[in-house]
């Protein structure tokens, strides 16, 4: 008789562990996370800002307001976000006077390499495209377009040597850029400082648990 509280307690014990593992594994699977995030803008430093020229200015600051959010957009961040794109707006508002544009623009961020994400399998499917791009300030991005996925645990977005990985087994040299922000959306991904894009060949979207490859883009 006293075996069955016994085993009663290992049921529940049993169950608490199982629940939250099963949900953490099963979750993402019907629960989409949007990302909308907008182009990154970065600021010459003061010593470069000194050496522009008025039109050079008044280009940059078409690019700031081009990279600001929606209106929509911003009345919905957290509180704290919102605070630092104000103080990022008065900054800029503060280091670029109101100049006449009458000279060259300034160097804009240029595409290295792009692609469009495909499906992986019947079940792990991805559209929407990606870019590589290069910032003025010389440093590179991964840029997700109208991206929509199937969402899964703990999603990374690698840089991978194979063109069109099919598995953990493919994918050859790989650079990890992260957590995948979220399934749906626009998002940016920093590369480090000094990478050699020329090894790789794919942006994937790849699931660390279980070693599945989720999507694929071919980059060139």
């Amino acid at each position: 008789m006293q075996r069955r509280p016994l085993i009663a307690v290992a049921i529940v014990i049993a169950l608490l562990v199982i629940i939250p593992i099963a949900w953490w594994l099963a979750s993402p699977l019907f629960i989409n996370r949007t990302v909308d995030e907008v182009f990154p803008f970065a600021l010459p430093d003061e010593a470069a800002m000194a050496q522009l020229s008025a039109g050079e200015q008044q280009a940059l600051a078409a690019q700031f307001e081009a990279a600001l959010p929606a209106a929509e957009t911003l009345a919905q961040m957290p509180d704290a976000q919102r605070q630092a794109v104000e103080q990022k707006v008065m900054a800029v508002g503060a280091a670029l006077p109101d100049r006449p544009l009458d000279e060259a623009m300034p160097a804009e961020p240029t595409i290295v390499a792009q692609g469009a994400f495909k499906d992986a399998d019947s079940f792990h499917k991805g559209s929407g495209t990606v870019a590589i791009f290069k910032l003025a300030d010389g440093n590179h991005i991964v840029r997700f377009e109208n991206f929509k996925a199937t969402n899964g645990p703990d999603l990374h977005v690698l840089l991978a040597a194979n063109p069109a990985p099919t598995g953990p087994d493919d994918l050859g040299e790989y650079l990890d850029l992260g957590s995948l922000k979220g399934n749906l959306g626009n998002q940016n991904y920093a590369i480090p400082a000094g990478t050699d894009l020329t090894k790789y060949g794919s942006v994937v979207i790849y699931c660390l648990p279980f070693h599945v490859v989720f999507a694929t883009a071919t980059v060139g």
